[in-house]
C-alpha cells in the first residue's frame, strides 16, 4: 500500500483507500448502499485477523499468505511520510485527540486539523483544500466515514483520502493494542473488549459470531 500512496502523492492522481474488516462487513451486510459505496472506493485494504482467517476459509491457499492491520500499517506510513516529506490532514475525533499527534510525531508534517462532532461540509472541505495537504486521514467510524469520502470526494484536493476509523488513535498514540504475543496471534480485540466493554461489546461479542456464521453460509455456495 505504500508505493500506492507514494505514487498518488507524486503523480497527483487522486486515490480512495478504506478498510473492510469483521465489522464493516456486517455493516455492509445490512446495509447495501454502503456495498455499493464501497465498490466506488480505488482501493480496500484487510484489517485484521477475521478477514484473514475467512480468506483462508474461503480461498485456501490462495487466500491472504498473511495478517493485515491497519494499526500496524499507520505506523509505518507516519515513518514513510516523514522521510518523504508528505503533509496531512486529520478529520475526526476530537480536537484534544488531533492535537495530541503533533506531539507524539514531532517530525510528521501536519497541515490542517478538523474535530469530527461538529462540522459542516462545506467548511471543512474549504478548510481541507486552503491546507494543500498531501493525504487526507478521516476518523469519523464507520459508515459515516465512508459515506462522507463517498460524497465528498471529488471535491476534495488531496491526492490521497484514507479512512481509518478509530485507527486515529494510532498516530495519535492512544490505541490501545495489548502486548506483542496477543497481537501476533490474532486476539488484539480482546484487550479492546476488556478495556473498553461498553464501546465493544456490540461489536465484538455480538458481532464477531454473526460474521463466522455467514462466513461460513457463504463457504458453502462454493461446494
Amino acid at each position: 500500500m505504500s508505493v500506492i500512496i507514494d505514487e498518488a502523492v507524486t503523480s497527483g492522481n487522486k486515490i480512495t483507500i478504506a478498510y473492510a474488516n469483521a465489522d464493516t462487513l456486517n455493516k455492509i451486510y445490512n446495509d447495501r448502499s454502503l456495498a455499493g459505496i464501497y465498490k466506488t472506493f480505488d482501493y480496500i485494504h484487510p484489517d485484521g485477523i477475521g478477514i484473514f482467517l475467512a480468506s483462508k476459509y474461503l480461498f485456501g491457499k490462495t487466500g491472504m499468505s498473511e495478517r493485515f492491520t491497519g494499526s500496524d500499517y499507520y505506523l509505518k506510513l507516519i515513518t514513510e511520510s516523514i522521510n518523504k516529506k508528505h503533509s496531512f490532514f486529520f478529520f475526526g475525533h476530537t480536537s484534544e485527540e488531533l492535537n495530541k499527534i503533533q506531539k507524539k510525531f514531532p517530525g510528521l508534517k501536519i497541515s490542517g486539523l478538523q474535530e469530527g462532532y461538529s462540522f459542516s461540509d462545506e467548511k471543512v472541505i474549504d478548510k481541507i483544500n486552503t491546507s494543500g495537504s498531501d493525504i487526507l486521514i478521516i476518523g469519523l467510524s464507520c459508515p459515516v466515514q465512508e459515506k462522507w469520502m463517498h460524497k465528498n470526494k471529488d471535491k476534495v484536493n488531496c491526492k490521497v483520502i484514507l479512512a481509518v476509523g478509530d485507527g486515529i488513535k494510532v498516530f495519535s498514540g492512544d490505541k490501545i493494542r495489548g502486548p506483542a504475543f496477543m497481537r501476533k496471534f490474532g486476539f488484539e480485540w480482546l484487550v479492546r473488549m476488556f478495556t473498553e466493554p461498553g464501546k465493544n461489546f456490540r461489536r465484538y461479542l455480538l458481532g464477531i459470531p454473526v460474521f463466522i456464521r455467514r462466513v461460513i453460509a457463504h463457504g458453502k455456495t462454493f461446494n
